[in-house]
């Protein structure tokens, strides 16, 4: 919370200002000219209406002339009229670009974080993310807005009010607008609270969002063991912070009302009593004096919304920041400059004396040196933590080995295009990510502008079409969020399909069937026994029962390979495997039907 502020306070107004103009607000520049030049039109109505008391008061009260009782009067009607028309007009615009803008940058920041790596979505939590799409935006639009609208409406309109009273009274606008100075030193050191406290409670309500989140996707975990009044009182501590922040926000911003509402009533007094007694003294008229109070509490509002305008800034200035650090954050697997198409003509995979840690410390993977020969499969077994799940990941460039190298058909991954590695791989994973959607699209999602044949042939071939024409609409059928109207089968057979429907050369399967009963994982088995023919398949497994069919075995324990072979080479060896395999063998005589090599 503390380093949000002071963050915050690291870049100044002018430069965030500066970048805010910059990157959203000149492309709508014409618009906003429009806008402006509307404003400028209410400005001069505005102060129209103001000169036009002095004939009211002096040409109709005074003087008592009918024929200028209908001319004012028809002048105010038309003042009024122009004042509304351009109002409207310019406040359409205005609207209009402020839409645009939240799009823009809500449709550039998703563009910026698809970009990023895997470990900056691991380091950030999810509803923080996307608090940056709803608060921070519209509180940066806001800020524009702000900014534009005083700028413009109630500047130009300011203006004109002041040159009214000028006109009218030059000794009494220099005694109105003389206190007004002494409100500028207050309203700057409010403005620079308002950031802080803004930025705090953006950070909060991120938290907020996120732990909002995590208790409604874990809402199973939460009713059963009880949990519930725990996560009631963890949402209560960030609402109750919540509130204090939004309150300390709310009494910044009241502060400067009453120094205005006191510089104000002080100048009105002060107008009052030496132009009442300028009046009484003969030496000016009625009419001119109250044309020029008119203008005087006309000119308040517009006085008070700039006046205020350093406080709404800084609010949004504490959003901007937030986005820009974002959108300033580069991902740690970038292509490189003269990286090419990854073109698999075989398949081979190899790791060459790679080194990998996520984090400082000991290292996840050490001088680990494999290869999966082209079209062939390859399993890695060993113990949870052991660094199965880290190959896979670098084999996919979701991240970046420390040292070595990982290569397809001796092309190192990182001299390929992202988009050409992501098109020659397919993984199905553990953790099947299915979308809010149908049946169908949550397939389609493996190859874009697959016809309706191949989808229904992937879920086929991935022992799914029958579940899913059981299902009330069928292809149709809206899954819920990660699938939650479908058991955990079901949702593991279609992301199968989504794999087989990509038809990549390379396969990554990482406990692929371990959410499937015995009878679907027999199914699904044989259906993975047929997409992995003439594909090069690195599987990940616990249960090795699974995998004693694999050309050949890779076994890892602390980031090492210790062993290597076929399952019956390993066996005869009566190494790490043969015990694995013997304390699984003991608990259950009964696994599924192994992996198969895949024959090419």
């Amino acid at each position: 919370m503390n380093q949000t502020a002071a963050g915050a306070s690291h870049h100044t107004t002018y430069a965030l200002m500066r970048r805010l103009l910059r990157e959203s607000v000149r492309p709508y520049a014409g618009r906003i000219a429009q806008a402006v030049a509307f404003m400028a039109l209410m400005a001069a109505a505005t102060a129209l209406s103001a000169y036009l008391m002095e004939p009211v008061v002096n040409d109709v009260f005074i003087a008592k002339d009918r024929a200028a009782l209908w001319l004012v009067s028809g002048a105010v009607l038309a003042t009024f009229l122009v004042k509304g028309m351009a109002s409207y007009a310019q406040s359409a615009i205005m609207s209009n670009v402020g839409c645009r803008i939240i799009a823009d940058n809500q449709n550039r920041l998703y563009a910026h974080l698809a970009r990023m790596d895997l470990a900056f979505f691991h380091d950030r939590p999810t509803g923080t993310l996307i608090s940056r799409f709803t608060i921070d935006i519209n509180l940066m639009r806001g800020a524009v807005s702000s900014i534009l609208t005083s700028l413009g409406k109630d500047l130009l309109t300011l203006v004109g009010l002041v040159s009214v009273m000028f006109y009218q009274n030059w000794r009494l606008a220099l005694i109105a607008f003389f206190v007004f100075p002494l409100a500028v030193y207050p309203i700057v050191k409010l403005g620079r609270r308002m950031r802080r406290v803004s930025a705090n409670t953006q950070a909060e309500m991120g938290q907020l969002s996120t732990l909002l989140e995590q208790t409604f996707q874990g809402i199973r975990v939460v009713k059963a063991y009880g949990m519930e009044v725990y996560e009631k009182g963890r949402i209560a501590g960030i609402v109750e912070r919540v509130r204090r922040l939004s309150f300390r926000a709310a009494c910044t911003r009241a502060v400067s009302h009453p120094v205005m509402e006191t510089l104000g009533g002080a100048a009105v007094a002060a107008v009052i009593a030496y132009g009442g007694y300028e009046v009484i003294a003969g030496r000016t008229d009625a009419g001119s004096f109250f044309s020029f109070v008119f203008a005087l509490l006309m000119a308040y509002e517009p006085m008070k919304r700039l006046a205020n305008l350093n406080i709404s800034l800084q609010e949004g200035l504490a959003a901007a920041q937030r986005l820009f650090d974002l959108l300033d954050t580069e991902p740690a697997i970038q292509e490189r400059p003269d990286a090419r198409p990854l073109t698999v003509y075989a398949g081979q995979v190899r790791l060459e004396d790679v080194s990998f840690s996520y984090v400082a410390g000991p290292p996840t993977l050490s001088g680990v040196s494999l290869e999966i020969p082209a079209g062939k499969t390859a399993a890695l077994v060993g113990p949870s933590g052991a660094g199965k799940s880290t190959i896979l990941n670098l084999i996919a460039r979701f991240y970046d080995v420390d040292s070595g190298s990982v290569a397809i058909d001796g092309t190192d991954v990182r001299d390929a295009t992202l988009a050409s590695l992501y098109t020659n791989i397919a993984l199905v994973s553990q953790e099947v990510m299915l979308f809010d959607d149908t049946v169908r699209a949550n397939i389609a999602y493996g190859r874009a502008g697959a016809s309706e044949e191949e989808v229904f042939e992937a879920a086929r071939n991935a022992a799914a079409h029958d579940f899913i024409t059981a299902l009330p609409h069928g292809y149709d059928t809206v899954v819920g969020e990660q699938g939650v109207k479908l058991s955990g089968g079901q949702r593991q057979r279609l992301a199968i399909a989504r794999a087989m429907l990509k038809n990549a050369p390379v396969l990554l399967l990482d406990e692929a069937t371990s959410a499937l009963d015995t009878e679907s994982e027999r199914k699904v088995q044989a259906a993975l026994d047929m997409l992995m023919r003439g594909r090069t398949t690195l599987v990940i497994a616990h249960r090795l029962s699974t995998v004693v069919g694999a050309d050949i075995i890779y076994v890892v324990d602390h980031g090492r390979l210790i062993e290597s072979g076929t399952h019956a080479e390993l066996l005869r060896r009566g190494g790490a495997y043969a015990r694995l395999y013997a304390m699984q063998f003991a608990d259950n005589e009964n696994d599924p039907t192994p992996i198969r090599a895949a024959k090419a």
